[in-house]
């Protein structure tokens, strides 16, 4: 079996590639990609390839690189020692943007009814926010802000809403669309600015008392000093975005005599954090979405078929400020 495939090639070159899949093993199942969601911070980064020395970056991305980790797939075929799941059943995997492909049985998760192959494409991200937001170990009632209005930063936003912080504040001076998408994601508060523009703003909101913890979603290395002075005495600044140039990133003037405490949180802690399974908060989150606590529709922006990779990359390489949600949809194959 043949399968379309996307791959950087190399820095700034982007390929769709025909190749063959390999014979399914006993414990595998093999999967028709639906729909893959790009990861449009992480995957233009790796694109571009700028990665300061020693830096997870540098020895992630190894070109050609198979970009991708949030998949709604249905299973064709099964091993023969697979338990549990059978051809037809649509299952998450994290896995790249390929339209057919082999895992590990176990290495899935089968979708409950009522979440269909779009909502299962935001996974990999919704499971990335999550163990942001319980990195904050937030207490009920806080102030909290979010810089960077993306497809992370907005699901942060309604993470928040459901863990009960009293009020959002949503920063970010890319576009009114990204504004507008935070109010219906729950953000209290919207300033529509530059981080290093916000402080009287958050002011106001606050009183003078400031945040009590904010995100940094940017993986912009420009944004760490002024966030460390949104948050007030004892505040926390959670670095849910990772800048592939740290040498460029410095600290607060207030940092030490406001005490602030610096949280960083990576994405491969959202296998497994404090004992909660990737399972588990995969879990919760499609019960978040039944139960309408969360949603995701009103964040998907793009639609397009693989074909259109070398396109669409290009594209946000250029300007994603109008993109949130840029969905690869495999049925159009």
């Amino acid at each position: 079996m043949k399968s379309l495939d996307i791959v950087f090639a190399d820095k700034q070159v982007v390929e769709v590639r025909e190749q063959e899949v390999p014979a399914l093993a006993p414990e595998q199942i093999r999967c028709a990609a639906k729909k893959s969601l790009i990861s449009t911070g992480t995957e233009t980064i790796c694109l571009r390839g700028v990665f300061d020395p020693n830096t997870n970056w540098e020895s992630w991305v190894k070109y050609p690189f198979y970009p991708g980790y949030s998949m709604s797939a249905e299973v064709i075929e099964v091993g023969s020692e697979v338990k549990g799941i059978k051809p037809g059943d649509s299952v998450f995997v994290g896995i790249e943007h390929r339209q057919f492909f082999n895992v590990h049985y176990k290495n899935v998760m089968v979708l409950p009814d009522g979440i269909d192959h779009e909502m299962s494409a935001w996974t990999a991200l919704a499971r990335i926010a999550q163990v942001g937001v319980r990195r904050a170990e937030l207490k009920l009632g806080e102030t909290v802000g979010v810089i960077g209005l993306g497809i992370l930063g907005q699901l942060v936003v309604q993470y928040l809403r459901a863990f009960g912080a009293r009020r959002i504040v949503a920063i970010d001076p890319a576009s009114s669309s990204r504004i507008e998408a935070a109010k219906r994601s729950g953000a209290t508060h919207l300033l529509q600015t530059d981080v290093a523009n916000a402080l009287e703003e958050v002011k106001q909101i606050t009183g003078g008392k400031m945040l009590d913890v904010v995100f940094d979603v940017t993986g912009h290395p420009s944004v760490l000093a002024p966030a460390t002075l949104l948050v007030g005495e004892m505040g926390r600044v959670v670095l849910l975005g990772d800048t592939s140039t740290p040498s460029q990133q410095h600290l607060g003037p207030r940092v030490l005599s406001n005490s602030v405490a610096i949280l960083g949180i990576h994405a491969k802690m959202s296998s497994n954090y404090n004992g909660i399974t990737a399972n588990d908060m995969n879990s919760l989150y499609y019960d978040y979405l039944l139960q309408n606590r969360m949603d995701v529709n009103h964040l998907i922006t793009h639609r397009h078929s693989p074909l259109e990779a070398p396109q669409v990359y290009d594209w946000l390489m250029k300007d994603r400020s109008s993109a949130l949600g840029v969905i690869f949809d495999w049925e159009k194959l």
